[in-house]
């Protein structure tokens, strides 16, 4: 197949612009129009967003969610129209041709019963098996489309030149592990004791070994009111820090889930830290107003849960796979062209 150059820079001319901008008569949206007059003086959404960015990120990150989600199928439905016009066919031969004829052969009824087996239901197996049966040939439908259309992906040259919302998050009071000048910067809002950012744990930590020497990696704290343990967890590792040893700290309470006070002191000891000043530290709160400040910025910047992460100011949340983190990892690598770039502020 020849080689698509695919451009969508102006797919739609709203689409290259943040959120919230305005709509000309032209149909184009910009943010250089007027939204407030004060006693005669005019300002614009971008006078707005220098002081108070953070407060429309979230908006603006989830109209570039849907933005991207369209130009994605919009890419598709072009790559499926332009392969269906060489093959001199319409688009549903060609699925036809491509992927409903060379499903597999339907699985046996011994194999459905196995999928029965885990459904939540009081019918018997021959009322429901060829609802199971559709089911699973659609799936497998929609699977070999998916693999399909990535084929022709791999053929095209394609270019998705959406503007990446990016917040400004600060590292001010935030321990950094890894090169002052990695091209990528993962800042990560979580909580000790959370379930989720325990389980994300091994796909971090594969991260940051297989890119060593291009990624950093910093630590927020967003303590939960229901987790009991959290804040305390949280100063704890702030005095480790006071001592020289924030990321050792960090990582064998990460590892141990052990969070009660007495746990916290015992582990300072582990690693060999002033037990009397780090009791000092944590039973007093002298950290407790760097873990206030973390907080009030999640906040600011609309966090709704743990983990969160800002990838170069790239925001995710969740628990990502490994796979979903490296992938993001690469664009930015790719992005950065060797030259570090982050929305992470020092």
């Amino acid at each position: 197949m020849r080689n698509l150059r695919i451009t969508f820079a102006v797919l739609m001319c709203m689409l290259s612009f943040p959120a919230f901008s305005q709509v000309t008569g032209d149909g184009c949206s910009t943010s250089s129009l007027p939204v407030a007059e004060i006693n005669g003086s005019k300002f614009t959404l971008a006078d707005v967003e220098r002081k108070r960015s953070s407060v429309l990120f979230q908006a603006r990150n989830t109209l570039y969610e849907a933005q991207r989600k369209a130009v994605e199928e919009f890419i598709d439905e072009y790559l499926l129209e332009q392969q269906a016009k060489k093959d001199n066919i319409t688009v549903s031969g060609l699925l036809e041709k491509q992927i409903s004829s060379k499903i597999a052969a339907n699985p046996s009824d011994e194999a459905l019963r196995v999928y029965y087996e885990g459904l939540d239901t009081a019918d018997p197996f021959e009322a429901v098996r060829d609802k199971i049966l559709d089911h699973v040939r659609q799936r497998r439908i929609a699977k070999a489309k998916t693999a399909y259309v990535q084929s022709l992906r791999a053929q095209a040259n394609v270019k998705l030149q959406l503007v990446t919302p990016r917040a400004d998050v600060s590292l001010k009071d935030t321990p950094v592990r890894g090169p002052a000048d990695a091209p990528v910067v993962v800042v990560e809002f979580a909580d000790y004791e959370c379930p989720y950012c325990q389980q994300i744990q091994p796909a971090l930590d594969r991260l940051e070994s297989e890119y060593k020497g291009r990624i950093a990696f910093a630590y927020k704290d967003v303590p939960l009111p229901m987790h009991t343990s959290a804040q305390k967890a949280a100063e704890a590792t702030h005095c480790a820090a006071s001592q020289g040893k924030y990321w050792e700290y960090h990582d064998l309470i990460l590892a141990s889930t052990k969070l009660d006070l007495p746990s916290l002191k015992n582990q300072a000891r582990e690693l060999q830290l002033n037990g009397a000043e780090f009791d000092e530290c944590l039973d007093s709160g002298q950290k407790a107003g760097i873990v206030s400040a973390h907080v009030n910025e999640a906040q600011a910047l609309g966090l709704q849960g743990t983990p969160s992460f800002f990838i170069n100011g790239r925001f995710f949340s969740g628990l990502l796979s490994y796979e979903q983190l490296s992938s993001v990892v690469e664009e930015e690598l790719s992005r950065s062209s060797g030259e570090p770039q982050s929305a992470a502020t020092r």
